[in-house]
């Protein structure tokens, strides 16, 4: 038995841009210099980002922003991403998201795009991890919520955290070139893709 855990933000659904541009913005306002403050961020959890760098006294602040941001997001699913989960469907390979995102976001997501969540055996989120990636615990705790050994998963990602969280866990990883550039993303996953709509069931599990 094979099983396919996905990342959610830049790799099903289109917010990748959306949320670097939000995070740049909020670094600035909150008083965060680093210029690369939001691309280092990608795949850390909220609590992670807060704590690394913003002081207490203003994480109430920050999920308060986050939480208005978020409401009114439109979450669009990539163009092949469907095509894909119903393949993997039709065929009963079980699957999985693997997110940094929280409870709040992924209900609000299951509203825009009723039944999406069928689709999924499982879905991970940062109130199922202690330790967010690059760390290879959110990809272990999804296999082992399949019941599916690691090495017998495949990961799908879009940010370097992502990849490495998947190798680190001993899965076979495939990269969509959708946040960062495919020239980028070589030799750091089995497979570089520039999209999931160049992805098929057949594909994926010849890697």
């Amino acid at each position: 038995m094979k099983a396919v855990l996905f990342d959610l933000d830049g790799v099903l659904i289109d917010t990748e841009g959306i949320y670097s541009n939000f995070w740049a913005t909020t670094g600035r306002d909150f008083g965060v210099e680093d210029p690369e403050f939001a691309h280092k961020i990608k795949g850390t959890t909220l609590a992670q980002i807060l704590d690394r760098n913003f002081p207490k006294e203003m994480h109430q602040r920050i999920i308060d922003v986050l939480v208005d941001f978020e409401h009114n997001m439109r979450y669009e699913i990539f163009p092949g991403a469907m095509e894909l989960l119903q393949e993997l469907r039709d065929r009963h390979i079980p699957t999985a998201i693997v997110t940094s995102s929280g409870d709040q976001k992924m209900q609000r997501l299951w509203e825009q795009h009723p039944g999406f969540r069928d689709y999924f055996t499982a879905v991970i989120t940062d109130a199922d991890v202690t330790r967010s990636k690059p760390d290879p615990q959110p990809y272990l705790v999804a296999a082992e919520r399949l019941g599916i050994a690691p090495e017998d998963c495949y990961v799908i990602e879009d940010s370097f955290t992502g990849v490495e969280s998947g190798r680190r866990a001993g899965a076979k990883v495939i990269a969509i070139a959708t946040t960062n550039p495919a020239s980028s993303l070589e030799g750091k996953a089995d497979l570089v893709l520039p999209s999931i709509a160049d992805l098929t069931a057949d594909r994926l599990l010849s890697v």
